[in-house]
């Protein structure tokens, strides 16, 4: 799943509305952090094959240490460890569901992928049993579905939170737009041609949404 996990983070901001939402979709979109960071170390692989699924042009080759489902395990509790700890020092997440909030973010990210990836998604390190429901088989259903994603998460977190400036009141819409704007436009794209072209590409871009939706969060109370 591409953007659908921006809208869980969105959401999120509703069980605790201290965390920043920076904080929030990083964790949302730590998996795919770690796996482009992997990539560009030649760890874990990637091949772009046009027409593999309608949706999506990318052959997940090799990526047990990002997407697994015992590393996402892994990454989710040591990310509830790091919350708690950073607890006692942060007055953010002092609140107690603060760890649990962020960890199972991080674990979010492993089942949204499982109803979009095709059968490529291990259980285990080196475990060749793979799940994946495959809606990325479905052009039009896993786009449509990925924006409802987006709009609900946009809602509940509008609803949970309240801009007092042109900046808070319109800037994460414009921004959740212009996220949508590049998903369709990406959607509708031809397949890229490099691999790590696209991976430095995709990294950044990551990255800069977390920083651009933290920004944006501080001008929400």
């Amino acid at each position: 799943m591409f953007i659908g996990h921006f809208g869980v983070a969105l959401a999120a901001k509703r069980v605790d509305k201290n965390i920043s939402l920076g904080l929030l979709l990083f964790a949302a979109v730590f998996a795919d952090i770690l796996f482009f960071a992997l990539v560009l170390a030649g760890v874990e692989r990637m091949s772009i094959v046009p027409g593999i699924t309608a949706a999506s042009p990318f052959d997940f080759t090799y990526y047990p240490y990002s997407h697994s489902l015992i590393a996402s395990l892994f990454w989710a509790g040591l990310f509830f460890v790091i919350i708690k700890i950073a607890a006692h020092r942060y007055d953010s997440l002092k609140n107690r569901v603060a760890p649990v909030v962020m960890g199972a973010l991080v674990l979010s990210h492993f089942f949204l992928d499982v109803t979009a990836h095709r059968a490529d998604l291990p259980l285990l390190p080196g475990d060749s049993y793979k799940i994946g429901l495959g809606l990325w088989n479905y052009f039009l259903a896993s786009y449509l579905i990925e924006v409802l994603i987006v709009f609900i998460g946009l809602w509940i977190y509008l609803k949970s939170t309240k801009g007092l400036t042109f900046g808070g009141r319109y800037g994460m819409i414009i921004f959740s737009i212009f996220l949508l704007v590049l998903f369709t436009a990406s959607m509708m794209a031809p397949p890229p041609s490099d691999i790590i072209g696209f991976a430095i590409f995709a990294l950044v871009y990551q990255l800069l949404t977390v920083l651009v939706a933290a920004w944006l969060d501080r001008k929400r109370v």
